[in-house]
């Protein structure tokens, strides 16, 4: 239950991210391409890293492309296998975001409190919480 608890009081923390654009499930599929190589990924490989089904990170990608932060891209090898794309308004957004996410990072835990949550990270971690 304090997960449950602790979740929902992040998630509306980081509804500041909405003065981006964007939603913080948006954010994280931003950050997420970022971190791969030529700022792609799989559809399948995202919804893995984000912890949704494959369907989920489609309905959750349609409003994005349409708005021109990602775009689609089919593979040339394997018609079957599509990416997600970082697009140059996807990256304005994302180093915008970027800011304003470190802030409430901050805010959320000062930095004199991150040695008190390794014990946490590592835990949520094991339970599969680690996106990277």
């Amino acid at each position: 239950m304090n997960f449950a608890k602790v979740n929902a009081l992040l998630s509306r923390r980081f509804d500041r991210l909405s003065a981006h654009g964007i939603s913080f499930s948006d954010f994280m599929i931003l950050y997420l391409i970022s971190q791969h190589p030529d700022e792609k990924m799989r559809r399948v490989d995202l919804a893995d890293r984000i912890g949704l089904t494959s369907s989920g990170v489609t309905r959750m990608l349609v409003p994005m492309e349409k708005t021109g932060m990602v775009k689609r891209e089919v593979s040339q090898r394997d018609a079957r296998v599509s990416y997600v794309m970082l697009t140059a308004a996807g990256k304005t957004v994302l180093e915008e975001a970027l800011v304003t996410a470190d802030f409430l990072s901050e805010e959320i835990i000062p930095a004199e409190m991150v040695k008190k949550t390794n014990g946490l990270s590592e835990i949520l971690s094991e339970l599969g919480g680690n996106i990277s």
